[in-house]
């Protein structure tokens, strides 16, 4: 099968926009397989900018600034996927999107590498006071002493969240010879020496430096708040480079003050501007040896472009195969195209009964099925089918009709 007729839509009609100043890589991806009408925005939509732009849009990509509410869903009734070129996907209204059949990818991996080594750069920058001494050296003070310094070497780092940015700074700093010590609600194969902790208190009570890596959950919110501040070893040191909601900022600006915490490095926050130049605003400004970030953890150059390829090619394998691999609103699928056939996608409510009706519908109308597969998560049932050329038409609309549908694609 040819690649350019991997989609029965017309590939110039195929209505692309990516936000949010999106890697190029992206829209070099599509553009390069026939997809010209590809538009790229360098930053965010209000939702009523968002509302009119979405209108007639096919595929979304967004990254953490731009808010996918159910009144822009609404909006978007060709929509059929959306990428959010980013880790998380809390900016998008997956319980929505899910219900409308719209599948949602994101990049849970690709910038691991980033936000774990500057995690190890800031824990030497903050051990060392280097940001007190920086300070005072572009204030014309000379500031040469050795007290309140120290190696990482020995000391004891403790990560709460052991998964795939935790793990792989786990790694790194036992390579600088670190005790590693991790919490996580789930059970994990600690890698290297690594000693996972019964509690949260177990944790923060022996560790020099605490690194958070955590998703942004009813559970998670102020994790780190007053109460369990308070069992911090004394002198350790806070980093926050997951979400901005799991840390209670005025009780850790009260303990970096009361000197219970030697330092922090703080990138995300409870309420972040909306572009660059914006006023900014935390309890933590002003206060000695903490580094404050404008959410820049995964903002490298590298990072973005492992992004865009990623996130693109789930997008691109998505329009032109059905493929769901990496979906956070539809069953997983992964098949290859099949020679002599149309494929339609079927999208529905996952109650019992759906698939048994498909089939009957096609079979009534003597429509032969070459190739078929169902799955389903919680809410919705996915089904690829591979059916004769000459009645595929014929059997799309048939489905169409077929009770529980949320949506329908003639794919090839």
């Amino acid at each position: 099968m040819n690649k350019q007729e991997l989609t029965s839509y017309p590939k110039e009609k195929i209505k692309i926009l990516f936000l949010e100043n999106i890697s190029d890589k992206a829209v070099q991806r599509f553009k390069e397989n026939g997809y010209t009408n590809v538009t790229k925005l360098g930053g965010a939509l209000s939702e009523d900018e968002l509302i009119k732009a979405v209108k007639d849009v096919h595929l979304l990509g967004i990254r953490s600034k731009t808010q996918i509410t159910k009144k822009v869903l609404d909006s978007a009734a060709k929509l059929q996927a959306i990428g959010c070129f980013c880790i998380g996907t809390n900016q998008v209204n997956l319980k929505e999107a899910t219900k409308q059949g719209i599948t949602v990818f994101n990049a849970p991996y690709s910038n691991t590498r980033s936000v774990a080594e500057l995690v190890i750069g800031l824990s030497i920058m903050l051990i060392r006071r280097i940001p007190d001494k920086n300070a005072a050296a572009h204030n014309g003070i000379w500031n040469k002493e050795a007290k309140g310094s120290f190696e990482m070497r020995g000391k004891t780092l403790g990560i709460i969240g052991y998964g795939s940015i935790g793990s792989q700074l786990s790694i790194m700093a036992e390579s600088l010879g670190m005790k590693v010590r991790f919490y996580d609600t789930e059970t994990k194969l600690p890698l290297g020496n690594a000693i996972a902790c019964k509690t949260l208190k177990d944790l923060v009570s022996t560790s020099d430096i605490i690194s958070l890596h955590v998703p942004e959950t009813a559970q998670t919110k102020n994790l780190i708040n007053k109460t369990n501040l308070k069992h911090f070893k004394q002198g350790s040191i806070l980093i926050n480079y997951a979400r901005g909601e799991v840390v209670d900022l005025e009780a850790l600006a009260k303990c970096l003050k009361d000197g219970q915490l030697s330092g922090a490095a703080i990138d995300v926050f409870p309420w972040e501007p909306e572009k660059n130049g914006d006023t900014f605003t935390t309890p933590l400004q002003g206060l000695s040896n903490v580094i404050l970030t404008p959410h820049i953890g995964g903002s490298t150059e590298e990072a973005q472009e492992n992004i865009g390829e990623d996130v693109s090619n789930k997008l691109f394998q998505y329009l032109e195969k059905g493929i769901t691999n990496g979906s956070v609103t539809l069953p997983a699928i992964g098949l290859p195209p099949v020679e002599g056939a149309h494929r339609i996608l079927h999208i529905h409510n996952n109650v019992p009964g759906v698939l048994s009706a498909i089939n009957t519908e096609l079979s009534k109308h003597h429509i032969n099925i070459v190739g078929q597969y169902l799955k389903t998560n919680e809410d919705i049932g996915y089904v690829v089918l591979d059916v004769d050329k000459k009645l595929s038409k014929q059997a799309a609309e048939l489905l169409r009709n077929v009770k529980e549908t949320i949506k329908v694609r003639m794919l090839y």
